[in-house]
């Protein structure tokens, strides 16, 4: 039997909700300024929609095909769905005109697909560019030394709006770790902002999961994509 029942979801929803927003007040942060999002990568429809009915107002998908199987379930009336896996540009003319934001984009090359698959639906897609911030050999992203760059290039594209950054740090138990990285992170996203590039918003931060969330909101996280906690452990 699925242990991922709706009566979890729900008291995990409720729990996680009130635990994002005291981890902002903690850090002398506005709640409002964090968003939860609900990671539904292989969780059903109906235990998604029981997440939405209890308070959750985003989603991440990190597998087109998936999303496809998916959408039409989706109570989508309550909520906006995020693309956050690593995106091949033959999948994006399946999901362009399906998700509002898509955080993986680490390349020119994915960037233009974007946009030309957007300008086919009239549509300016925001984007997240994604930082491979422990510079992992196993990982999509930028590096650090790259990224004003891309940044620049990505904004002459006119289907696109860059609304920020995304990483996934290196995987670790250890608090100090994750702080190291999500700090050095922040200070990243910063710079950025205070570079002012034409066409480039950057007002969003997407970090921190089920196990580091607490400490990406005291590093600036404004999205934090919470899958495990939410849900249950994947089968």
């Amino acid at each position: 039997m699925d242990k991922r029942s709706n009566s979890h979801v729900t008291a995990n929803t409720k729990e996680l909700l009130e635990s994002v927003r005291q981890a902002a007040i903690d850090c002398g942060r506005d709640p409002s300024e964090v968003t939860l999002m609900a990671v539904t990568k292989t969780v059903a429809p109906e235990l998604v929609n029981e997440a939405i009915a209890n308070g959750i107002h985003l989603l991440g998908e990190n597998r087109a095909q998936e999303l496809l199987e998916k959408y039409d379930s989706y109570d989508k009336e309550q909520v906006d769905i995020h693309f956050i896996g690593h995106l091949q540009t033959n999948k994006v003319r399946q999901i362009v005109d399906k998700v509002s934001m898509i955080h993986s984009v680490d390349s020119l090359h994915l960037a233009r697909e974007i946009n030309r698959q957007a300008e086919k639906h009239n549509k300016i897609m925001d984007i997240l560019v994604e930082v491979n911030i422990g510079d992992e050999e196993s990982k999509s992203g930028v590096s650090v030394s790259e990224l004003e760059e891309l940044l620049s290039e990505i904004a002459k594209l006119p289907q696109i709006s860059v609304k920020g950054l995304m990483c996934i740090p290196p995987a670790s138990k250890n608090e100090e770790e994750n702080a190291h990285y999500f700090a050095k992170m922040q200070k990243v996203f910063i710079d950025m902002k205070q570079k002012n590039m034409d066409n480039i918003n950057m007002s969003i931060l997407s970090m921190g999961m089920s196990n580091d969330y607490k400490i990406a909101i005291q590093y600036g996280s404004n999205i934090v994509r919470i899958g495990t906690a939410l849900f249950g452990a994947r089968k």
